[in-house]
């Protein structure tokens, strides 16, 4: 079985916009549609920062009245690949962790420091969702959520040595989608957005969760022209 193992756990780490992405906890592997995504996400981020902080020279301290605030949440966030990359190419942009399983804890601060990031802006928290936040809310909400139906065949190397808690979600693979669905209205920002991975051929589902707790939804597609990814807007 080792002939199947993923080359990325046997070598360690994966590129991932710019970064070396180290998956010691055996989190799930970073795909490359996803970085498709995350470097646009990353470009809309970057944007809305210079909204609010023109000057990516400036220092907090030079802030009379207080520093911009501008919160980006990497949900799910296994090996903290998205949020290292606001982290990297976001100057000043808050990156918070969340992540369900303790084991990737350790993956995702390795990642913030050995990619010599700027570890005072970020904060990992292990828990449920959104339950390690409280009442927080964001900007900018990441995530690449476990969406694979239950009964879907996968190929020996994802099924056999990747985390099921990252690829499964129910029979129908929307289970932790529908759940974000509910509770994002507490904890995105108004104006804010949610880019979210799911499964192409659930797309549409997908989006119509949102689109019912009254959000703008709408569908994107990837490098290989497949729906791959929603984006949610107040």
């Amino acid at each position: 079985m080792r002939n199947e193992e993923p080359e990325a756990y046997q070598i360690g780490n994966v590129p991932f916009l710019g970064l070396t992405i180290y998956l010691d906890s055996h989190p799930l592997i970073p795909r490359v549609e996803t970085e498709w995504w995350a470097e646009l996400l990353t470009e809309e981020v970057r944007s809305a920062m210079k909204k609010v902080w023109p000057d990516p020279d400036v220092r907090p301290e030079d802030f009379l009245r207080g520093a911009p605030d501008l919160r980006v949440l990497d949900l799910c966030a296994g090996s903290g690949a998205i949020g290292c990359a606001i982290l990297k190419h976001v100057p000043h942009a808050k990156v918070y962790f969340g992540e369900i399983d303790p084991a990737h804890e350790a993956t995702i601060r390795k990642n913030i420091l050995e990619n010599k990031l700027d570890s005072t802006r970020a904060l990992v928290k292990m828990g449920d969702l959104f339950e390690p936040f409280g009442a927080m809310q964001f900007d900018f909400i990441a995530a690449n959520p476990p969406y694979v139906p239950n009964g879907r065949e996968l190929p020996a190397s994802v099924q056999d040595f990747e985390p099921a808690l990252a690829l499964r979600a129910g029979p129908d693979g929307l289970a932790l989608i529908r759940r974000i669905a509910k509770v994002l209205p507490h904890h995105l920002e108004k104006g804010g957005q949610a880019w979210i991975e799911c499964d192409s051929a659930h797309a549409e589902a997908a989006c119509a969760l949102f689109t019912a707790e009254h959000f703008q939804a709408s569908i994107h597609t990837d490098q290989y022209q497949r729906p791959r990814y929603l984006v949610i807007r107040w």
